[in-house]
């Protein structure tokens, strides 16, 4: 048996160096389509459990996202991050580790499956992971050939170990072998824009990393210095991640997404930030990735993941990255143009003091470049619905309104016709 199987895998083997020998230099395949009509929603293991994951706890969290409703909210995906991997064999397929998964990811994708959810899964353009795993540089093919027969869903692809290679080659190489394997696998590039992906991969991905990893902070970090006085390398706040996202509006749409990262709620800041954080994604059409541990959470990160009104802005059909219209001090005002004719609107505040100020809605009329859209509050009237308050009663555009925005929070309309 043993020797039916190596011959199996060599026969795989020649068949995969052959067909990427012949299509991957001349003949580039394209992605595949449709997936990420809207912005992909889910959960990922890194930002909790970094690499410290296991059969048992991601079958766990299946279980929860369907029991708190999180699947129906929208949240399909399921996705292992780094540290599943064990070995690769003699032929160079990759295989799980067997004491973290006993059961297999192919059975892993089967349980997902059957509750409604869809299994991602993790690699590295480079030689190895960021956590030193095996990366996928020169075994793409098999690689997308092995997730495929899994029942994978979603790749996330990192770029730690790359010296001297082309993004947009490996990406590419990358998404070649996903449509070559012939399942729909949704392509999340993970390079940290390093390389402006939101210019080139388009074609490429379904979303790209625009920004370096976030951590739990809404306000940036103190830099920090080693002994030669270089600076190091820390996580990016939220608020510091919205700066570097919002210029690039323009090049997202469906199936093709800005990622400012995973979502951080329930890992650490307060609940007004948790909600601030949230709402900033939904405006900004973000990938809703959660990353806490869902086993173990409060009502109120409970409240604010499964708001379906928030989330309804960052799936919105029109597909619009919100712009941010002006700042004011801490104060960032906020629109998104919906596909109804409705417009998201946000007052994030950044500082110290709660900003009190007054909603002149006929001062804050504009036209957006991107989309030609604009309120036109002189001529169209809004019934303005609170989505963090339902204490407060839905009221018309045609009054200013007073309001009052607590510190490293949000108020969040959506303004209906």
């Amino acid at each position: 048996m043993k020797a039916i199987n190596l011959i199996l895998c060599g026969l795989i083997l020649s068949l995969l160096t052959a067909f990427a020998q012949e299509k991957n230099p001349g003949q580039p395949l394209p992605k595949w389509e449709g997936l990420a009509s809207t912005p992909q929603m889910g959960w990922n293991s890194w930002n909790k459990f970094a690499t410290n994951i296991s059969e048992e706890l991601i079958k766990a969290t299946a279980d929860k996202m369907v029991e708190l409703g999180l699947v129906d909210a929208g949240y399909v995906y399921l996705n292992l991050d780094d540290g599943w991997h064990g070995e690769r064999d003699a032929q160079g397929f990759i295989h799980e580790d067997l004491k973290k998964f006993p059961s297999g990811i192919k059975a892993l994708a089967d349980y997902m499956h059957e509750r409604g959810l869809k299994l991602g899964i993790y690699s590295d353009a480079g030689t190895n992971t960021c956590a030193c795993y095996a990366g996928s540089l020169g075994h793409e093919y098999q690689d997308a050939y092995t997730y495929a027969m899994w029942g994978i869903d979603y790749l996330k692809y990192d770029w730690c170990f790359t010296h001297n290679i082309n993004p947009k080659g490996a990406y590419a190489t990358m998404r070649n072998a996903l449509r070559w394997a012939g399942r729909p696998i949704l392509f999340s590039m993970c390079e940290w824009g390093s390389n402006k992906p939101w210019e080139w991969a388009a074609d490429v991905g379904h979303s790209w990393r625009t920004t370096g990893d976030i951590g739990v902070c809404f306000l940036p970090l103190p830099q920090k210095y080693d002994e030669q006085g270089n600076p190091v390398w820390k996580n990016s706040s939220v608020l510091e991640i919205i700066d570097l996202n919002e210029p690039l509006r323009k090049y997202a749409g469906p199936d093709h997404w800005n990622d400012p990262d995973m979502l951080e709620v329930g890992n650490g800041m307060t609940v007004s930030e948790d909600r601030a954080h949230f709402t900033m994604w939904c405006m900004m059409a973000a990938p809703l990735i959660l990353g806490n541990d869902l086993t173990n959470m409060t009502d109120e990160t409970l409240a604010i993941i499964t708001n379906h009104d928030v989330i309804a802005i960052d799936q919105d059909p029109l597909g619009i990255q919100g712009l941010r219209l002006k700042k004011e001090g801490d104060l960032q005002y906020w629109f998104k143009p919906l596909a109804d004719g409705a417009w998201a609107f946000c007052l994030l505040n950044g500082g110290e003091q709660p900003q009190t100020v007054t909603l002149d809605w006929s001062k804050l009329d504009f036209t957006d470049d991107l989309s030609g859209l604009s309120p036109s509050f002189g001529s169209v009237t809004y019934t303005v619905k609170d989505l963090w308050n339902a204490s407060v009663k839905p009221f018309k555009t045609t009054k200013p309104v007073t309001v009052t925005v607590a510190p490293h929070d949000v108020i969040t309309y959506r303004l209906s016709r």
